[in-house]
């Protein structure tokens, strides 16, 4: 396997100052198809994604959309790792977590939650805006989400966009559902504007990717992504999210895990509920 090229002291600057970075080319060919498996599983073969379309379809408070046959779906689920092995491997034993660790200048780094994102083509739901920090269970600052794109992406397929910055605001933002605006019941917070309809004077950079690159944005950076407008090329991309130095458990009822039952709020991360992957 050829060596991941270094994060350089540019990129670091770059997620201080924007709170994202691209890392072009740094995944080898042959990390990126061994993800194609367990995404396909996921998808296809078991019950650990939803149908967000479907969702949205619902919020929507209308009569089911006659041409759901022939759009494309949008799919999510999250923690694969503890199911299966490949997903894992990736997750704790790929370059990413080495790459994740040099640019977070961290000491040690945990596994905090994988997802995989799948928009087929046609598919007409954008990924609203929204902060991630909200739906996490921790504190800290050295909390980040990477993103990792199995085909080409673009515009047109659903290229994530990231307002530069915005990982700088204190503002508590309310985590919302994804595929609407309507906010998460029993959740507090500033709606997130937005910011497809109106972007106003957001700094959002929108970030094509090819497979191999990893995008990587703080916690605290709003972010979006468009529908997938193509109607040949489906958008794979499977997310790992890591935490670094000074996180604690933080429970919230937003998105509670089984595993974390066990912990105490205040207390350091660690494994078994947040495995060590670096180093």
């Amino acid at each position: 396997m050829t060596p991941a090229p270094a994060v350089t002291e540019t990129d670091r600057r770059n997620f201080r100052e924007h709170g994202v970075v691209a890392l072009r080319g740094v995944l080898p060919r042959e990390v990126v198809r061994a993800l194609e498996a367990p995404v396909a599983r996921a998808v296809d073969g078991d019950s650990s994604t939803a149908d967000l379309s479907e969702l949205g379809d619902a919020l929507q408070g209308s009569d089911p959309d006659p041409d759901r046959a022939r759009r494309g779906r949008f799919r999510s689920g999250v923690d694969h790792w503890l199911g299966d092995p490949d997903m894992e491997a990736f997750a704790l034993r790929s370059p990413l977590p080495a790459l994740v660790a040099s640019l977070l200048e961290t000491s040690a780094l945990y596994l905090y939650e994988d997802s995989i994102l799948v928009k087929e083509p046609g598919s007409i739901e954008p990924t609203v805006f929204h902060q991630d920090h909200p739906y996490f269970s921790v504190d800290g600052d050295l909390v980040c989400t990477t993103w990792i794109p199995l085909d080409p992406v673009t515009r047109e397929s659903g290229a994530m966009g990231y307002v530069r910055g915005s990982h700088l605001d204190d503002t508590e933002w309310r985590p919302n559902l994804f595929v609407t605006r309507d906010p998460i019941p029993g959740t507090s917070g500033t709606d997130v504007p937005d910011l497809h309809r109106d972007p106003g004077d957001a700094d959002i950079v929108w970030i094509d990717a090819q497979p191999g690159d990893v995008l990587v944005h703080h916690s605290r950076t709003i972010h979006g992504a468009g529908p997938n407008r193509s109607t040949t090329t489906t958008r794979r991309a499977v997310s790992v999210r890591y935490c670094g130095d000074g996180v604690r458990f933080r429970r919230r009822a937003v998105t509670p895990k089984p595993h974390h039952e066990p912990l105490v709020d205040g207390e350091p991360i660690g494994p078994p509920a947040f495995p060590r992957a670096w180093p």
